[in-house]
């Protein structure tokens, strides 16, 4: 049975972070940025009947919760908490998602983007998963690098602005100047 053994505030007023007692994933995350994609997940499913649930991420032995603005914490947390408590081993027998980001590596850009989501994997993802979110690549075209908050990033309007400048930073300065990272 799995317990949740704190609660976490994060940059996102929206958004907090759910700690529970034991890894729910060993690998990969799962993301769900609206009801219709998490309809079929033994976890999201009940978290967005509860009604005011934005998106729901999880990964390792945390659940990342963001609500509608026009919805209150002190209603929606002890739901939020026991719906995570009753579902969440069966999430975890529903097995791990896949490990990575969801992005192809092509001849073209293959190495390029093995080194990214390296970069990414060491010095982004650890930052944003303490702070309820993560990182998904879409793509690479040419230097471009299309990529997609999640979590508490997800919805965070700093996500979108700076963190979106400090991550096109990183990238320049490990890899090659070229890199522009845009929202997708």
């Amino acid at each position: 049975m799995f317990k949740v053994i704190n609660i976490e505030e994060t940059p996102n007023p929206d958004a907090l972070k759910f700690i529970l007692d034991q890894p729910l994933l060993v690998s990969g995350v799962r993301q769900f940025d609206n009801a219709p994609a998490g309809s079929k997940d033994p976890l999201a499913r009940p978290l967005f009947s509860l009604g005011g649930v934005e998106s729901v991420f999880y990964m390792g032995g945390f659940v990342t919760v963001a609500k509608f603005p026009n919805r209150a914490w002190d209603e929606l947390k002890p739901q939020i908490v026991k719906v995570i408590e009753e579902s969440a081993e069966a999430a975890k027998n529903a097995g791990d998602a896949p490990a990575g980001n969801g992005s192809s590596a092509t001849p073209e850009n293959g190495e390029l983007l093995t080194k990214i989501n390296q970069v990414l994997e060491e010095n982004v993802v650890p930052a944003l998963a303490a702070d309820g979110g993560g990182i998904e690549v879409l793509g690479l075209d040419d230097y471009v690098l299309t990529i997609h908050y999640q979590g508490a990033c997800g919805s965070c309007a700093s996500s979108t602005a700076g963190t979106m400048m400090a991550v096109q930073n990183l990238l320049q300065r490990m890899i090659d100047p070229r890199i522009q990272v845009v929202p997708g």
